[in-house]
């Protein structure tokens, strides 16, 4: 598979591995009894018999993956031998200038939800201060954006720079509590990499940086808990085994074991009609304000009607990760998960291809799909509501490069004029 597209099929592989082989692994070795404060055992996998329950939970997975395997090997076969191309984004002087801008925006963003408490964290419905949430989105783009396309001369200075934005998403990470942030970098380090050209230097330091954001996640994660929060959490813990506990942190946020135990329990279609997914996946791309009313919000319909169909969650009010082989097979059966099989493809490479693209907003919503989640974990649904996002996003980054487009170009200008007065002088 040429291009960065095969970066995102190997993430794809092991962000899946993790959910639908890690996580059955340990269950099946520790078969852990479900309790309060523990999401990796299940009860309803639990009560089945954890291998029962499991194989059970995974077949529709298994023939999605299955058909996205096939949709993999043709799409290589056709394009192997395809001339790789040059991103159009690296001729483009004023491209890096404003991806610098967007991040300092978005970095005052975080600093200000961070000061008021209002920085929200993953799985929530609806955020304590929308604007300040907006506003920290273009961080995490710009950062994608300059692990990726940042060509400074000096290596030194390149190291230096990569290293203080992986920090800066390790960081953003623990304070969201979210594996999104972090994970989507060591992607952009990937990818810049792929762009460049491999080799065993950098194909080890991807991996191991890889592995030391998994590992220093549950280790950021360690200090937001103090007294009786950590000695509980602690406890929980002590049940699996001493390799396992450093990685359950990380591990618990990889949960669509439980998305796929919810199809289970659900079962084949009759939550949506196609014409019902049409319309919701449609108006998720225009903003709320001139929509003029509220939104479908797939995932805490899937917390409240899909999952809630098995689990009480009359208490709980959650977003929750669905996975398009789960969405699919909820909405449809088998069909439905070669819907939404194909429609995960078809994202991905509209996503390889935008990065490549001369035109920055549209660049903008590759790095956004690039830092998000949508094509691990969401379905159609989902991942049309954070297209609707990031396309606002894209207004906002578009609109900022303009600004940085002028005044460097009035910057130039004025620079120009003082010569040519010089010279005549």
């Amino acid at each position: 598979m040429p291009g960065v597209a095969r970066v995102f099929l190997i993430a794809q592989a092991v962000f899946w591995s993790l959910s639908y082989v890690a996580r059955p692994l340990v269950l099946l070795a520790v078969r852990p009894e479900p309790h309060f404060g523990d999401n990796v055992p299940d009860p309803r996998l639990a009560e089945l018999g954890y291998d029962r329950g499991i194989a059970l939970a995974l077949q529709h997975v298994v023939f999605g993956l299955w058909v996205y395997a096939a949709l993999v090997v043709a799409y290589a076969i056709w394009a192997h031998r395809r001339p790789l191309r040059r991103a159009a984004a690296l001729d483009d002087p004023d491209f890096v200038p404003a991806l610098v801008a967007l991040y300092v925006l978005g970095m005052l963003g975080r600093a200000a939800g961070t000061a008021s408490g209002s920085a929200g964290t993953a799985g929530e419905v609806d955020s304590a201060n929308p604007m300040l949430a907006f506003l920290a989105v273009p961080a995490s783009i710009a950062a994608i954006g300059l692990i990726i396309f940042l060509r400074p001369p000096d290596p030194r200075r390149t190291a230096v720079v990569l290293g203080a934005l992986l920090v800066g998403e390790l960081w953003w990470s623990s304070v969201v509590q979210s594996k999104t942030p972090i994970l989507g970098a060591a992607l952009a380090l990937a990818i810049r990499f792929s762009m460049i050209g491999w080799n065993r230097r950098t194909a080890l330091g991807v991996a191991g940086i890889g592995v030391l954001g998994v590992v220093g996640f549950g280790w950021l994660q360690s200090f937001k808990s103090t007294g009786t929060a950590a000695r509980d959490a602690a406890s929980v813990d002590a049940i699996y085994p001493e390799n396992v506990q450093p990685f359950l942190s990380i591990l618990r946020r990889f949960d669509l074991l439980e998305a796929a135990t919810d199809a289970l329990f659900y079962g084949p279609g009759g939550w949506l009609t196609p014409s019902e997914v049409a319309q919701h996946a449609s108006l998720s791309l225009i903003p709320a304000p001139l929509l003029g009313l509220e939104k479908f919000q797939s995932g805490t319909a899937w917390a409240d009607e899909v999952r809630g169909a098995s689990v009480d969650m009359s208490t709980v009010t959650v977003s929750l990760a669905e996975g398009n082989f789960n969405e699919g097979y909820v909405l449809g059966g088998y069909p439905g998960v070669v819907v939404c099989a194909v429609f995960t493809f078809a994202l991905l490479l509209a996503w390889s291809y935008s990065l490549y693209s001369r035109w920055f907003p549209v660049v903008v919503l590759g790095l956004a799909i690039t830092g998000a989640s949508t094509l691990f974990e969401r379905g159609i649904l989902g991942s049309m509501e954070n297209l609707g996002k990031f396309v606002q996003t894209a207004v906002l980054a578009w609109l900022v490069y303009l600004v940085v487009e002028e005044f460097r170009r009035t910057e130039s200008c004025v620079v120009t004029g003082e010569m040519e007065s010089q010279r005549w002088v």
